[in-house]
Parts: structure tokens; sequence; C-alpha cells
């Protein structure tokens, strides 16, 4: 366990044997006003997203912020993981771990761009488990895919070479920002991940049609934030997509934004909005003992 400005790093043990790395960043003074659960991208990890996690703390969050089997710090199995279930299950385990903690402090889970794809299944597979659903720039209908070739050697390879690595289509820095200073810190970042198994980008197809089913069974508040300016995700086709979930969806859009909000500058509407919706949802939300 270590203490810095990265938080306080911890690991979890999942049912199957794997530990993974998180960041907690415990609330600064007072009592929590609820528990916020980060999951990252494809190509990132906790590291990229240390500014607005010590924000949420500040502001009365306790914050976690999941490093992916297989991505971050986690050496173990680089790249790959057995199914897109067992990734929901890692999830899952883990809030269900902290809810055994003041189980009356509600969990808000947040996805940001492929990690959205997590957060928005796992309301379906795990029924009750989170209170709401925090969607950055998700990835559920992206412009970015590997070339049709391509896609056909990741299907066959995952058939008879599961483990074998391909390029994830998403190594340009300023895929993600126009920042200078943070295209530079993407591009020498070495636990960002740029490679994938045969057998993840296989099951990331396999999670989106699994959730054709299960946006139709989330009924808990979304909070949706969207970037004008990006050139990862398809903005009109997310909108369309997650226009049939039954439960409140909160849409923001910011016209001059890029795809990762974390790395616009720190007086960017994007976390203020943000923070008044969570501060509205706090309403609906079970109250702690007294």
């Amino acid at each position: 366990m270590d203490g810095d400005r990265n938080g306080i790093v911890q690991t979890f043990q999942a049912s199957d044997g794997y530990r993974f790395y998180y960041r907690h960043y415990p609330v600064c003074t007072g009592r929590p006003q609820g528990r916020l659960v980060w999951l990252h991208g494809i190509r990132s990890h906790g590291g990229w997203y240390e500014r607005s996690c010590r924000r949420w703390a500040e502001a009365g969050y306790e914050t976690y912020f999941l490093d992916r089997r297989g991505a971050g710090w986690n050496t173990a199995k680089r790249g790959d993981a057995p199914s897109f279930r067992r990734l929901l299950d890692d999830v899952a385990e883990f809030i269900q771990s902290l809810r055994l903690r003041r189980p009356w402090l509600p969990i808000i889970l947040g996805g940001i761009s492929w990690g959205g794809k997590l957060a928005l299944a796992l309301p379906y597979r795990k029924p009750g488990l989170v209170q709401a659903l925090v969607l950055l720039c998700p990835g559920l209908v992206p412009k970015v895919r590997p070339p049709f070739g391509q896609r056909w050697r990741i299907a066959l390879a995952a058939l008879v070479r599961p483990e074998k690595l391909f390029p994830i289509p998403l190594n340009a820095p300023e895929l993600f920002t126009a920042d200078p200073a943070a295209q530079q810190y993407i591009a020498t970042d070495r636990y960002g991940l740029q490679q994938a198994t045969a057998r993840f980008l296989f099951q990331s197809l396999a999670l989106d049609i699994y959730l054709r089913r299960a946006r139709k069974r989330v009924h808990i508040p979304i909070y949706l934030a969207l970037a004008g300016q990006d050139r990862i995700i398809d903005n009109a086709a997310t909108r369309a997509f997650l226009s049939v979930v039954p439960g409140p969806l909160t849409i923001r859009e910011y016209p001059q934004a890029h795809h990762t909000l974390e790395f616009e500058a720190e007086d960017h509407p994007w976390w203020f909005d943000l923070h008044r919706w969570l501060a509205q949802q706090w309403d609906g939300l079970p109250a702690p003992p007294a």
C-alpha cells in the first residue's frame, strides 16, 4: 500500500485469483456523500485521471479508480481477459466488497471511453448493485475500428491463437486531446496499453452485442458527457444508442472539447456540471442511518 498524489494504491483479488490494482482517494473532510467507482478506457489507466479523482475526494466523494486486469499497473496477462463477463464480475466483486462497509452509502459507477461499455453492462448483469451511472465519452459506438481485414484475422486468431497480440488502433495521442503536454504524457506513458490479445478484442465485439440487450434494462439514472471534437466516438450514434434506456438520461455535450475530458483545462465546465448532477441525485438516494 502506498499513499501519495496517486491516492492510496491497493490490490483486489477477484474470485478467479487474479489480483488487480486500484487507487483509493478518501474524502478529505467530513462524512462521504457517496462512492464513485471509475473504469478507464482500452488504452488508458487510472494514472490518467488523478486530477479529477482528487477533486472528487475534495468534493466529498470517496473515489476508487480500478486498473482493468491486463492493463495499467497490472502486468499479468497483459492486454488479455478471459471474457467480458469476467471483466464485469471483476467490477461487481469489487463493488460488492465496498457494500460490506457502510452499505447505506450510494455507489455511482463511472465509465470512460471503452470503460463505458462495462459500466452500462453492469446493471444488466448485476441489478441493484449501483445507484447511478456516469458515462464520459463512452465507447459504445466508436469511429475508430481495426481495418476490415484485421478484424477477420482477429476473429480467426481468437479461435486458434487467442493470446496473439494485435495493435490497438488508438495509439496516436492527438486522438485523445489537443493539449500538447497531455499528448506528450500519452506518448511516453509506459503503463498505457498499446496491444491486446485476439481474445480480448473478440470479447469486446461480443460485449457490443450484449449491450444491445443490456441498455434496455438500465433503470437507474445515467449521465452522459460528450465531446464535440471527439475523433474516437460517434456522438450522434451514441445518443441514438442510449435513447432506448428506460431510466432517466441526462446529456451534456461540449462543442470544443476532445475525447479525454480529463485533459481539458482545469476550469472546463464538464467537472462542475457533473458535480451538480451528482448533488441532485443525492436527494433520491438512501440516507445514512442517524
